[in-house]
């Protein structure tokens, strides 16, 4: 019976851990989002949507820019994972590969400008631990990380949007 009665205590715990994590986003990070989204579209309606739209436009012209400065602004303003709500500027079939440099960008930043994905703070502070132990400076550590993630998300982007394009593609031959 006692195997019996920690089955059922053991299925209602993951319930009630899960309301747990539910709280915890209710009265932490859904409350940030919804206040930040809100400013946000504040300021766009104030500055212009236009306006923004153009600025969108001339860093998503070419693919360096779309896949290197787009993804900056919007991590380094809109910080994790509000930054993703700038696809909403970018060509609908530009979308995936704007996503993909986007969230690859949320880590490298964080080097530099922690308040960009204060919650993965962990991932650099680990790194940034074992180099502090050698006697290494941190600052070589994060340009060398934000440098690096540069060169990934254009990467990224190229590709992504080189798949996205042939996944179009082949749709509309079928």
């Amino acid at each position: 019976m006692s195997f019996l009665s920690g089955l059922a205590e053991g299925f209602i715990g993951l319930f009630n851990e899960g309301g747990s994590v539910f709280m915890g986003l209710v009265t932490g990070i859904i409350p940030t989002l919804v206040v930040l989204i809100t400013f946000v579209n504040a300021i766009i309606k104030l500055v212009g949507e236009e306006k923004v739209e153009n600025l969108a436009k001339a860093t998503t012209k070419y693919r360096l820019t779309r896949y290197t400065i787009f993804p900056i602004l919007s991590v380094f303003f809109l910080t994790n994972p509000m930054c993703y709500s700038f696809g909403r500027f970018v060509k609908e079939e530009l979308k995936p590969a704007f996503y993909d440099a986007a969230v690859s960008f949320v880590h490298p930043i964080t080097g530099i400008f922690p308040h960009a994905n204060a919650g993965e703070l962990f991932v650099y502070l680990g790194i940034a631990n074992g180099i502090t132990t050698l006697g290494l400076p941190l600052g070589d550590l994060a340009m060398r990380y934000l440098l690096v993630g540069i060169v990934v998300i254009l990467m990224r982007g190229i590709v992504t949007e080189a798949i996205t394009k042939t996944m179009i593609k082949k749709r509309s031959e079928a």
